[in-house]
Order: C-alpha cells, then structure tokens, then sequence
C-alpha cells in the first residue's frame, strides 16, 4: 500500500476535481431567524460541492459536479448559481418534474447564522430529491474517470445518508475512480437528522466503514470520526470540547491501522466559544507523520456553514498543488476561517488572500 498520494499530472486529465453530492437552494434570513423572516438572501451550498466550488473560485482550478435535479424554476435557479460559481455541469442529470413534488424535487435549505449564546439552526427541507433518487448505473464512471480523466475525486456522507441508493452510488464512484487512478477523498460530515429515519447511528456507521474501504483521503472531525467508524477519542466531554490532540493523534492512528488504504486524513478543530466566536485549527497526517495548521483562537464567524468544506478544498489544493502535507493543512485552515467570515456556504476569498493568513498577515485595511 503507497504511503504517499500519486497524483496524475494535470495534463492528462480534463478535471482537476470532480464532486459527488447534492446542491439545495440556501434560504438565508441574515440577521434574524427563520421563524420570524420577512425575506431572505438566497445562496447555493452542498457539503459536497463546496469543496468543487471553492476550488474553481478561490483556487482556479478545473472542477465538476456530479448530482440530480428536479427540471423546475428552482432547479433552473441552483443552475444559475452553480454557473456563477464556475463548477461544470456537464455530469448533472435533469429529470422530469411532476407539477406537485409528489415524486421528485429540489432540496431547500433555511439557514439562520446564530450569534453569541444563540447557536446556528438549520431547517432542511430535502425529501424527494432528484440527487437521491440516483442508483448505481445512472452515471458513466467509465467515461469519467477513464476516458475524460479526473485527478482527484470528492464526496461524502451527506450524500451516503440521502437514501437507499446512494451509498450504492458512492461505492461504485469511488471503486472505479481507484481503478482509474483518481485520488479519492471523503468528508464524513456526519448528519444525526439524516440518519434518524433509516437506522441512525448503527446505519450510518455500517454504511461509512464500507466506503472507507475505497477512501485515500478521509476528512472529518472528531465528531465524524467516532459517529461514523466508531473510533472513540479519549477525554472529550459531550460537547466536544476541551480537546487533547494528543488524544485525538491516538484515535488517527487506529484509524489508519483499521483502514491502511488511507494515505492522508485532514480534521478540524474547532471548540466554540459562541456562536460568534470558536478556537479554530487543523491537523493532517500523512506519511505517518502529524502536521498541525498555525491555529486561529478566537476566531470571530460571521457565518460557520461551509468552515469544514472549505478546510476540505483548501486541503486539497495544498496536495494538488504543493504535494507538501504541512504546507497543504494550512491552505485548508486558513482558508476555512476565511470562508466563515462572509455569507453563504461557499468561499468568497482569493488565493492571495488565504496565502496572506498562512503568513501571518492581519485584518488592516487595504488601500
């Protein structure tokens, strides 16, 4: 088993990274909450297609999406957003809306922020959608990943938890990636509210440790890690705070004895204060080593949705780009701690501007 990331060279593929997940419509209400909203902004997001997304907007590079839509004004309305946002669309199917939503829809997502001692609520509204009802079969892999070429392949378990068929989906993507040599990287992300109806804890944990399998790359934080592979970090209390890295160092390298295919796994950090404000960092290990980010305490959020995609696609890019596991753990950091201090799931930053972070530089104004 390799013990380092062979990444095929940009040339030789159309794709730097292509993503497997849903896209909802993001109903942000601002400064108030949804239950007594008068209007919100609107913003696409999905824990899969950030990751796509950031790269092609914050990095430049080439990136796709693989996922469902339901052909109505709504689907049309993530499309626009999606384009805005540079991802290509070339893999998303477009199925046939009934009218009603009776069998098939577009997910909504209402989304308040949260401030101080008032914590972030999210109301998904996702029943139906066209992203889950996908089943292996639907999508050439084949010419994906073998005619076409994709250096670095991402999904994750949202998209797992969304019905009966997408683990299936999962599985297949991620096997005939491997097959072709594509980097295959996962993100967790668990969900409680996703797997509630269909076998909670003990399903979800069934059906990531089977993904594992497949994964090079395994991204999440200590939360995803125990939920979803069942490995128990020591001395964390029920809030997840008061973390000993040395204690989650431990739960990493049981991890990568129990899945030795993992070259690399990336976590966050994070220990809330408020809603407002959270101690923020990152560790990556890698070649058997640990690489911790510089860390951002007290990091002041304006909006925490997207922190962890953005880690993910920061984290990437530093290994596409730079192969240098240290240096790429700090893209991801700085770049998540960024993205929290704007609107939206998705990064509104700038190369320069997260290289900036990484050395140092502060919040003074720019002439």
């Amino acid at each position: 088993m390799s013990s380092t990331l062979s990444i095929k060279p940009a040339a030789d593929c159309q794709f730097d990274l292509m993503s497997l997940g849903e896209v909802m419509v993001r109903l942000d209400p601002g400064e108030t909450r949804i239950r007594t909203a008068r209007e919100f902004r609107v913003w696409e997001g999905g824990g899969e297609y950030n990751v796509a997304r950031g790269l092609r907007r914050c990095f430049g590079m080439r990136t796709g999406l693989v996922s469902a839509f339901a052909d109505n004004e709504i689907g049309r309305l993530a499309e626009d957003l999606i384009l805005q946002g540079g991802v290509d669309m070339s893999f998303v199917q477009w199925m046939p809306y009934d009218g009603l939503g009776r069998t098939i829809r577009n997910g909504l997502n209402f989304t308040e922020r949260g401030f101080g001692i008032r914590g972030a609520v999210g109301c998904p509204d996702r029943g139906l959608t066209a992203a889950s009802q996908l089943k292996p079969g639907d999508v050439d892999w084949e010419h994906l990943f073998g005619k076409l070429g994709v250096r670095w392949f991402h999904t994750g378990g949202i998209y797992a938890a969304l019905s009966d068929s997408t683990p299936d989906v999962v599985i297949e993507a991620v096997q005939c990636a491997r097959k072709h040599g594509t980097i295959v990287s996962y993100d967790l992300n668990y969900r409680p509210s996703l797997w509630k109806g269909i076998g909670g804890h003990e399903k979800a944990q069934a059906v990531n440790r089977e993904i594992a399998k497949s994964v090079d790359v395994m991204i999440g934080n200590e939360e995803d890690f125990t939920a979803c592979l069942g490995l128990e970090v020591e001395g964390v209390d029920e809030n997840l705070g008061n973390i000993d890295v040395a204690n989650f160092k431990r739960m990493i390298k049981r991890a990568v004895q129990e899945f030795p295919n993992f070259i690399a796994t990336g976590t966050t950090l994070r220990e809330v204060q408020s809603a407002t404000v959270n101690d923020w960092s990152a560790i990556t290990w890698y070649d058997g080593q640990f690489h911790e980010s510089q860390s951002f305490p007290k990091l002041e959020i304006m909006d925490r949705v997207g922190g962890g995609d953005s880690f993910a696609s920061g984290l990437i890019y530093g290994f596409l780009s730079t192969g240098d596991a240290a240096q790429a753990v700090n893209y991801g950091a700085a770049h998540g701690a960024l993205a929290m201090t704007t609107p939206g799931d998705t990064t509104m930053v700038t190369v320069a501007e997260v290289e900036k972070v990484m050395a140092g530089g502060g919040a003074r104004v720019i002439r």
